[in-house]
């Protein structure tokens, strides 16, 4: 059963790494409540991605930026040349690596050795750059991000190609959205972030509340468990609540929990004051959910 004592956990990621994350919430005796705030959709062209995938062979390494790169990969090429080397920034891609077969057993995986720090910076620190110059390197990503990984490798020698595996996008704040987010600001929640787009979406979601339909009943929201005794949230949520004129603010006030140093960086500049920095992968984030309580 939810702990009626503790705040309920919303788990931001997209739906299909927020499952995994709200069910281990959800063994700790947590309420967790799963809010995307990116959608992860197929490309409407993959013709580039394929091109790329067909002559793997060619490429020195292959490089994804998440978790969502490497499941859009392996959909569209199961088996994975045991000769071409990985790289992968944090905990999350590397059990997405495993969950299709692959692991540092049977293939060379470049990741960064401190979880506390998972980005491109660190990543570019554990790879031989001078044993790349001249070499092919693929980086699969979303549509848009970050261009330093892509920029340092060039710098040392090597021939980059990046290719699109999926796009994101914002959720629609629809009426039911728009209830559900009301309800979570005024239950009081705890928030599991895992990127700094994710950050300014929720915000800027909750800049726009006080113009947003309302619905005649919430919807709400999806949780884990389902509390017969009414915790915070669930509470809140049977009951829509007009936004304050203050819900940025109250936003502010909740406490976030984020994996990594930009991703606290971003919530500081927002305005957000109770910012808690986990390392890379979910143990280490339960264990600050549980630390944070104990």
């Amino acid at each position: 059963m939810p702990d009626p004592v503790r705040p309920a956990v919303v788990i931001t990621r997209p739906l299909a790494q927020a499952r995994g994350l709200a069910d281990k919430v959800a063994a700790m005796g947590r309420e967790a409540i799963i809010f995307p705030l990116l959608e992860i959709h197929p490309l409407t062209d993959n013709r580039a991605l394929d091109a790329a995938l067909d002559v793997l062979e060619t490429y020195a390494l292959v490089a994804f930026v998440s978790p969502n790169a490497i499941d859009a990969a392996f959909a569209r090429r199961p088996s994975w040349p045991a000769q071409v080397p990985l790289a992968v920034m944090g905990e999350g891609s590397r059990q997405a690596l495993a969950r299709h077969g692959v692991t540092g057993a049977t293939h060379r995986i470049f990741s960064p050795q401190d979880p506390d720090r998972t980005d491109s910076q660190t990543l570019l620190a554990a790879l031989d750059l001078p044993a790349l110059a001249g070499s092919q390197v693929l980086i699969l990503r979303g549509e848009s991000g970050r261009e330093l990984l892509a920029d340092a490798l060039c710098e040392a020698g090597a021939v980059v190609t990046q290719v699109a595996a999926y796009r994101r996008a914002a959720p629609l704040l629809d009426p039911a959205c728009a209830n559900r987010l009301r309800a979570l600001l005024q239950a009081g929640c705890e928030w599991v972030v895992t990127s700094s787009e994710a950050l300014q979406i929720l915000v800027g979601m909750v800049t726009r509340l006080e113009d947003a339909p309302t619905a005649a009943h919430a919807v709400a929201p999806d949780a884990t468990t389902a509390p017969s005794g009414g915790t915070a949230a669930a509470t809140a949520a049977a009951t829509p609540a007009a936004t304050p004129p203050s819900g940025v603010a109250r936003l502010q006030q909740q406490r976030l929990f984020v994996p990594h140093v930009r991703i606290a960086e971003t919530a500081r500049t927002l305005g957000f004051s109770n910012v808690v920095r986990t390392a890379s992968g979910d143990e280490r984030l339960l264990a600050a959910l549980q630390f944070q309580h104990d």
